[in-house]
């Protein structure tokens, strides 16, 4: 039983070793360039280094995107106000009609999607579904992306 053990676990660590194979490049007689796994057997080659690439979580760029906006914000309120100090509660009072309208958002949002499954005629289905779209994406630019 032992040795039937050892060559599985023999055979699954050797396939999760990562493949590693050399790149060659060289360059024929008339002039052309090629990458293959196997060197050629009378031309001068190269081998060559290829790095694993590099790859960034969508939405560490998301929350990047928000940080630098909110920053941004920051920044243009301290210039546009200089002359005259802003109120400490003029930011929250922002912060709440923004969740109002949000909220309104929402609703109309919900409104029309019961209207489209309670049935209509084509014409007003496209209507709806283009008030959909346009409140979708204000929604979307507004609330979700702010």
């Amino acid at each position: 039983m032992m040795p039937r053990t050892l060559a599985v676990a023999c055979c699954c660590l050797f396939i999760s070793l990562p493949a590693h194979s050399e790149i060659y490049r060289w360059i024929d007689a008339r002039g052309s360039v090629h990458f293959s796994d196997e060197p050629p057997k009378r031309l001068p080659h190269q081998t060559l280094d290829v790095r694993a690439p590099s790859t960034v979580p969508m939405s560490e760029n998301l929350g990047q995107s928000k940080r630098v906006r909110e920053t941004h914000r920051e920044v243009s309120d301290m210039l546009s106000s200089s002359d005259r100090p802003r109120k400490p509660n003029a930011r929250a009072k922002e912060r709440e009609q923004q969740a109002r309208q949000c909220a309104r958002y929402k609703e109309v949002l919900a409104g029309i999607q019961s209207r489209l499954r309670a049935g209509y005629k084509n014409d007003r289905g496209n209507s709806l579904r283009q008030k959909r779209r346009k409140i979708s994406n204000a929604y979307s630019r507004e609330c979700i992306l702010r």
